[in-house]
This record gives structure tokens, C-alpha cells and sequence, in this order.
């Protein structure tokens, strides 16, 4: 068996990653994913928040999507988000700003407000946040 396998990181932009890697971690729908080589062939949806690469070497490189899906193929993972983003590019100032505006829109209650739209931006300003926090975290570590 392989000691790594390809993986794309797509967003509806441009391609974000490409490269042989030896793990993928992402945040599924039902919890967290991680990947080796020869996982079983699998296609699922993820949610917003931060995906993990891990190089030859154990070198690792992180990722922010906005959700969308994964694809393991017997010798490719392929990432397809709306968004997606290096950890370390994720504005920290602007991410909390979202959140703080979408929790006021809850507050106001305003018969305008359009609640799925709010929560939707709630959800992937504290994706990014706890992207942000678990870059840090790893960083403390080293």
C-alpha cells in the first residue's frame, strides 16, 4: 500500500491545493474525517470549518472552506468547495466583525431579517474563527 495519495482542494475560484499528502482531516456533516491511504471510496458533504493536509515528512498545512464535498477516489481525495482559503490568509479582524453583525441582526429581531441568512453567517464567521484558533493552538505546540 501507498504511503501517500493525491489531493485537490477546489473552490468554485481556482484550485487552492494540489499535491501528495500522506492525511486529510475535514470536518464532515457528522463529525471529523480523516483520511489515509486506501480509504475506502466514500463521497460526503462537510461543513464550514478548517481542513487539515499532512505533507511527506508530517509537515502540515491547513485550510479554511466554506463547506461544500469530499470525494476519495482509490488514489485521490478531491475537496469541491464554494470557498476556499489558507488558514494563515483568513482575516481574523473581518471573521469576528461577521460574527459580531450576525448576532445584532438576531438581537434586533426585525421582521426583515431574513434568519437563514443570518445564521448561515454566523456559522462560517465561527468556522473561520476556530480555524484561526486551531492554527494557533498547533503553532503553541511547536
Amino acid at each position: 500500500m501507498a504511503n501517500s495519495f493525491k489531493c485537490e482542494i477546489v473552490s468554485a475560484e481556482e484550485a487552492v491545493f494540489s499535491g501528495e499528502v500522506e492525511q486529510v482531516v475535514a470536518a464532515g456533516i457528522m463529525g471529523d474525517l480523516g483520511i489515509l491511504p486506501g480509504h475506502t471510496p466514500l463521497l460526503t458533504e462537510l461543513q464550514p470549518g478548517p481542513v487539515r493536509v499532512t505533507l511527506a515528512g508530517g509537515v502540515e498545512e491547513n485550510f479554511y472552506i466554506s463547506g461544500g464535498f469530499l470525494e476519495v477516489q482509490p488514489k485521490v481525495v478531491s475537496i469541491l468547495a464554494d470557498a476556499a482559503t489558507r488558514a494563515g490568509d483568513i482575516d481574523e479582524a473581518a471573521a469576528e466583525e461577521a460574527r459580531q453583525q450576525a448576532l445584532k441582526a438576531f438581537n434586533e429581531k426585525s421582521s426583515e431579517l431574513d434568519y437563514s441568512r443570518a445564521a448561515s453567517e454566523l456559522a462560517e464567521a465561527v468556522a473561520q474563527l476556530r480555524t484561526i484558533q486551531q492554527l494557533r493552538k498547533k503553532a503553541g505546540k511547536g
